[in-house]
C-alpha cells in the first residue's frame, strides 16, 4: 500500500514513541497490580497497551527498562533542583530523597511488592555521583554513602515505610553519614 497525507500518521516519530511509552508503562503498571512481572508476556503488556511488539522493542530492552524509565522520569524534576544545588549537605539530599519516595508512595510499594527495588539502586548511584573514576579516598567514601543509603531505603520499603522521610533523615544522620 502506497502511503499518503490520509495513511501516514500526523504524529512525529517523536509523538509516535512518547505515545508508545506512555501507553506501555501505565499498562505495566497496572497489570504489576495483579502479577508478577515474570508473568506478563510481552504480548499481553502490548494488547493491553494497544500497540504492537515492534513499538515495544524500538522502545525498550526489557520490561524491567520500561520501569527504569518511568523511576528516572520520576526523579527528573528532583534531580534538576539537586544539581543546581548540589552543595547542599548530604543530610539534606538524603532528606529530599526519601520526601521523594513518600511522594510516589504507591509507585514504590507496588516495586518492593514485586521484589523490584533493586532497580533503585543505579539511580541512588547516580545520585550520590559514585562513578568509576573519581580519586579511591572518594569513590569509597561515596560508595559507602550510596550502598547504605540504597540499603536503608530498601528495608524502609519492606518496613512498609513507617517512619516519616524526616524520620529516616534523622536516623541516618545519627549513624554520622
Amino acid at each position: 500500500m502506497r502511503q499518503n497525507g490520509e495513511t501516514v500518521s500526523p504524529m512525529s516519530n517523536e509523538g509516535r514513541n512518547t505515545y508508545v511509552t506512555e501507553h506501555i508503562t501505565k499498562s505495566l503498571l497496572a497489570l504489576l497490580k495483579d502479577k508478577a512481572i515474570e508473568d506478563i508476556s510481552i504480548s499481553e503488556l502490548c494488547g493491553s497497551a494497544g500497540v504492537g511488539r515492534a513499538s515495544f522493542y524500538r522502545n525498550f530492552n526489557s520490561k524491567e527498562d520500561i520501569l527504569r524509565g518511568y523511576i528516572n522520569q520520576l526523579f527528573y524534576g528532583w534531580k534538576n533542583d539537586w544539581e543546581q544545588n548540589n552543595n547542599m549537605p548530604l543530610s539534606a539530599v538524603i532528606g529530599m530523597i526519601f520526601e521523594h519516595f513518600e511522594q510516589h508512595r504507591d509507585f514504590y510499594q507496588l516495586l518492593n511488592e514485586r521484589h523490584l527495588i533493586y532497580l533503585l539502586k543505579d539511580v541512588i548511584l547516580d545520585i550520590m555521583g559514585l562513578r568509576p573514576d573519581l580519586p579511591g579516598g572518594e569513590a569509597y567514601a561515596k560508595a559507602f554513602v550510596a550502598y547504605s543509603l540504597y540499603g536503608w531505603t530498601e528495608v524502609w520499603f519492606q518496613r512498609g515505610m513507617q517512619e516519616s522521610s524526616e524520620e529516616m533523615k534523622q536516623l541516618f544522620q545519627s549513624q554520622g553519614l
